[in-house]
């Protein structure tokens, strides 16, 4: 295997004001280390603001805004957590159609705390397998999701992971399947 298996792979980072920054910032470094190129898009203008801690983080320059973002222009997607920012991408239209575009076209997606809710928004989370909080399980349950014991599962290209999963398990896990659906996808090329 290469040392950057994701090389000439662009990867969407799906956010809003109040993501949880470690959520983004841990998988996006293994993400680059293994060759991705990374683009923000949201829901915001310019720029966004990371949840850090118990305040607010840092901000983050947007490449793409979400009306004008398109899944088939992206190879993976990594959703952080936050409460915040889940609710504004749960309320804003173009969510449900990017969702959509990444579960229907079997592309990697990490759904990390929160944001695993969003798969009911995308209508998308009926026989699914994943990992969730209490807090989330019951919504997820009632569209049909199987929430499963683990702190981060994997269902097909699906990573899942609840608030509590250990940083590098996680960003080792969503490097793991995304890579491993690039060496794929070049294989069979």
């Amino acid at each position: 295997m290469t040392d950057q298996p994701l090389a000439n792979k662009t990867v969407a980072v799906l956010v809003a004001n109040g993501f949880e920054e470690t959520d983004m910032t841990e998988p996006q470094r293994a993400l680059l280390a293994a060759g991705a190129t990374i683009k923000l898009v949201s829901s915001e203008q310019a720029l966004v603001n990371g949840w850090h801690g118990d305040g607010w983080g840092h901000y983050f320059t947007v490449d793409v805004v979400i009306s004008d973002a398109l899944a088939a222009d992206f190879d993976a997607l990594v959703v952080p957590g936050g409460e915040r920012s889940v609710q504004k991408l749960a309320s804003n239209p173009h969510t449900k159609r990017f969702l959509r575009g990444f579960v229907d076209g079997e592309k990697p997606l990490a759904m990390i705390g929160k944001a695993v809710t969003l798969l009911t928004v995308a209508e998308r989370a009926a026989g699914r397998k994943l990992a969730a909080s209490e807090t989330e399980a019951e919504s997820l349950q009632a569209a049909g999701a199987e929430i499963q014991e683990e702190a981060i599962f994997v269902d097909g290209p699906l990573v899942s992971a609840r608030e509590d999963a250990a940083s590098s398990a996680l960003k080792d896990e969503v490097l793991r399947v995304f890579s491993d659906h690039a060496i794929a996808l070049a294989a069979a090329a």
